[in-house]
């Protein structure tokens, strides 16, 4: 029974790590109608960031989200205006396959910049657990999550209680209603766009100390954003919390696998998932 508990707390503890991670994907999705397939590659340049900043200053690596999140802030503003927005004037399938060239050319200049190799980060804290009601926590998931649940709020705050917010959600539901209320649809899309790569930013450097990493480990990563995301409800902020607790218990054998299964499964049962709202053919909310 101790056993079981300790399970059960701990894959509650790693999903929300999950749920930020992927939430930047679905703020992406939730405006813009298209699914990111560079929110892998962006979660890694995050993780690597942060390898060099702390190996460069010793500083925690759960402290480095405070320069992280702005840095890949600015690369999701420059990457929007320079790649993305270009493709979303053609067509929306475009987009999609324009983010994942974005992918490829991010894990090319990860592997050019800090090589092939496997790298972890592992401060002081790493291989310490608490011990709580005979249940041993390990403390770096302790603090990722706790980290995680800060940013997390923040970003329902900024999304709730800001003007930025309120155009965001605007125009989530209706960019030409939007724009029929004065709201720039372009500053908000990228606005948008770049606070979703910024949630990969403070994801990446949570990831960084809870698991190894190399160029190549984002192929994990988006496949499992995606199933969080797609059965958690595309586009749905707490769909993001929800959908990544499952996950979390998923045994290591089949932890490639699973994510595709649960994919495929949840568009063929429920395609909104288990929050989200049911789009038209137009992708208003319905």
């Amino acid at each position: 029974m101790g056993q079981l508990a300790q399970a059960l707390v701990l894959g509650l503890l790693v999903g929300g790590v999950y749920a930020l991670a992927s939430s930047g994907m679905n703020l992406i999705f939730g405006v813009m109608k298209v699914a990111n397939l560079a929110q892998g590659a962006m979660l890694i340049l995050s993780s690597y960031l942060t390898y060099s900043l702390w190996e460069a200053t010793g500083l925690d690596p759960l402290i480095l989200v405070l320069l992280t999140t702005p840095s890949l802030l600015l690369v999701g503003w420059v990457t929007y205006y320079l790649v993305v927005e270009r493709s979303r004037t053609t067509d929306a399938s475009m987009a999609l396959v324009t983010t994942f060239g974005l992918a490829l050319v991010t894990k090319g200049v990860i592997a050019l910049v800090w090589g092939n190799d496997l790298h972890s980060v592992s401060p002081g804290y790493a291989n310490r657990s608490f011990a709580v009601l005979g249940m041993k926590l390990p403390q770096a998931q302790v603090y990722a999550t706790m980290v995680a649940a800060v940013v997390l709020v923040a970003l329902y705050v900024l999304l709730t209680r800001t003007w930025l917010g309120r155009s965001i959600r605007a125009t989530a539901t209706s960019s030409e209603g939007a724009r029929l209320i004065g709201i720039d649809v372009r500053r908000t899309w990228a606005a948008s766009y770049a606070i979703g790569i910024a949630a990969a930013g403070a994801g990446g450097s949570l990831l960084s100390v809870l698991y190894p990493f190399m160029p190549s480990t984002s192929d994990h990563w988006i496949g499992l954003l995606l199933s969080i995301i797609v059965l958690g409800g595309m586009g749905s902020l707490p769909g993001s919390v929800v959908g990544a607790l499952p996950t979390t218990y998923v045994s290591p054998d089949w932890a490639t696998a699973v994510p595709y299964v649960a994919i495929i499964a949840v568009l063929v049962i429920r395609p909104q998932g288990l929050l989200g709202a049911r789009l038209r053919e137009d992708m208003s909310r319905a």
